[in-house]
């Protein structure tokens, strides 16, 4: 397989934005050659470890590539004690750096993050004249709250679900985007596996197993979701588990295509672009 945790970055403009930064998404970005001094800020779904992992990778690349100021964060509440939980894990290492490249490369001054707990009653957290970014919460139960993204850009427009159950909220927030983004989890793969676990006294793995059936959502519940939401195109991420190749990947998606006809299983790479002024959904990958 070639995926690695949650991310996915949403140019708007000559603006990125980072949502979630699984483990493995920085060095990804880094072979990319996205450019790192246009990333204006990370945007959190929650604070689950395989979203938030890669955060100080992020805080690093942008920083000695002309960052002009300190890399703003957007989460949900708890936000501030992950941020400083990384800024105290690794405020040597901005000593260090700087001492060593100096103010031109890794200035002190700009060194570490901000972090913006998200008011869910003020849920539009960046508005300008041509971009929206709307949060709102989703089902990821015992964490809470879980959220998720809109992006509206000069009339085109995708949402992120995050990690999340089928959940109301997320369709009724989706309605008529360009693309959905969608977590995919497909326990009919899950459940033989649980067995399995079973069979071979893998308890703590097999309960694990059997835990994440309730939190997250499958491709038919996710299709079903889009076709509610009249979205023109779905795309699956943060796929549990992984398919590991074609056959893998058909067993994952089956019966997707008899609730929604527009969809794609995304890769690391997958890239969507959304022209303005046109209605066209161009689907390619970087790798």
């Amino acid at each position: 397989s070639s995926r690695d945790e949650a991310c996915i970055l949403v140019i708007a403009g000559k603006n990125i934005y980072v949502v979630d930064t699984g483990a493995g998404s920085a060095n990804n970005v880094n072979q990319w050659a996205i450019p790192a001094n246009r990333i204006k800020a990370v945007l959190l779904t929650h604070l689950h470890s395989d979203h938030i992992a890669d955060l100080p990778n992020f805080h690093m690349q942008t920083w000695i590539n002309n960052r002009p100021s300190q890399l703003d964060v957007y989460g949900p509440e708890g936000l501030e004690s992950v941020v400083q939980g990384f800024e105290d894990a690794y405020s040597l290492d901005y000593a260090f750096r700087n001492a060593h490249h100096g103010d031109a490369i890794a200035p002190l001054a700009v060194a570490g993050m901000k972090a913006h707990t998200i008011d869910l009653n003020n849920p539009v957290i960046i508005e300008s004249d041509d971009l929206s970014i709307q949060a709102f919460e989703v089902e990821h139960h015992p964490v809470k709250p879980a959220l998720g993204y809109r992006f509206d850009y000069k009339g085109r427009s995708i949402v992120i679900s995050g990690d999340t159950s089928a959940s109301q909220n997320l369709t009724d927030h989706s309605r008529n985007a360009d693309v959905l983004f969608h977590e995919a989890q497909a326990n009919h793969i899950l459940k033989p596996l649980r067995e399995f676990m079973l069979k071979n006294n893998r308890t703590n793995q097999a309960k694990i197993l059997d835990d994440i059936t309730t939190y997250h959502t499958t491709p038919v519940e996710a299709a079903a979701i889009a076709k509610e939401a009249n979205v023109k195109h779905l795309v699956f991420y943060h796929l549990t588990p992984s398919p590991r190749n074609d056959i893998m990947a058909n067993i994952f998606t089956r019966g997707v295509s008899d609730v929604f006809a527009e969809w794609t299983l995304s890769d690391d790479g997958t890239m969507v672009v959304l022209p303005v002024g046109s209605e066209e959904i161009q689907i390619s990958n970087l790798n």
